[in-house]
């Protein structure tokens, strides 16, 4: 019987906010397969709700990472390079627009706002990508998570649709530039599920009901669903797949979605 096997790897997840974030059910599955795992929080505030987490996950290294500050993501680096001396895989969970500009309509987003999107939700990941090259000497994979306002226009999604476009983006740029070294660079396109991220969206869950009528699986996806996907990307099961968006969604992307 072939199983997942990730005994003596070591991977970062970077944006776990609480127990039902992607990134959380994405670190459950990689530690249940044996991945030593580094984890951060985004801040005081959120450290409460993510500490118990990273205790369950035995996680030897636990840090602040708030990627607008400097330094942060650095110091995050520089403890997985003094502790592990290498990194085998990379989790990137972080997005975030100002409530007014993701409230608000695109035409009327501000200059700072947008910048402060792309900063927090895009760049975050070519810095990690960055960071992440030299200790990934004998290859890795990253994964970042999209979401199908990236590609169509879905209501009330706004500014985050152009940056996740610009995130799938680039997640084909660094699988091209980063293949000669045998690392890998995937997005998962989540389907609209409940999680604190997702809870500044306007009409969240009229978006809810509307995804789950418009699936073929006539259902919402559950977050185990993109944990199970990143554990087979994270393995050797995804060895030959780069520069992807893979859906997770319980096929909505196929159906097409308009939310009024």
């Amino acid at each position: 019987m072939e199983v997942f096997d990730l005994n003596g790897r070591k991977g970062l997840i970077a944006g776990i906010a609480n127990e039902h974030s992607l990134a959380y059910a994405a670190a459950r599955r990689l530690r249940s397969a044996g991945a030593d795992l580094a984890i951060t929080y985004l801040n005081d505030k959120a450290k409460p709700f993510v500490e118990p987490l990273a205790r369950d996950l035995a996680a030897p290294i636990f840090l602040p990472c708030d990627v607008a500050v400097p330094g942060q993501l650095d110091a995050v680096f520089d403890a997985i390079r003094a502790q592990w001396g290498r990194l085998d895989f990379l989790f990137h969970a972080i997005a975030f627009a100002p409530k007014a500009d993701l409230q608000g309509r695109l035409t009327d987003c501000s200059a700072e706002g947008f910048a402060q999107a792309m900063l927090i939700s895009c760049h975050s990941l070519i810095r990690m990508c960055h960071l992440a090259e030299p200790l990934m000497d004998e290859g890795g994979s990253v994964i970042t998570l999209s979401y199908y306002g990236a590609e169509k226009v879905v209501d009330h999604y706004n500014v985050m649709g152009p940056v996740k476009a610009a995130l799938e983006s680039s997640v084909r740029y660094l699988a091209h530039e980063l293949g000669g070294k045998r690392i890998r660079v995937n997005a998962i396109s989540a389907g609209a599920v409940k999680t604190r991220a997702a809870s500044g969206i306007a009409h969240f869950d009229d978006l809810l009901d509307e995804s789950a009528k418009a699936a073929p699986l006539h259902r919402l996806i559950e977050p185990d669903d993109v944990g199970r996907m990143a554990l087979a990307l994270m393995s050797e099961y995804g060895a030959g797949v780069t520069g992807e968006v893979l859906y997770v969604d319980a096929g909505m992307h196929i159906e097409g979605m308009v939310l009024r």
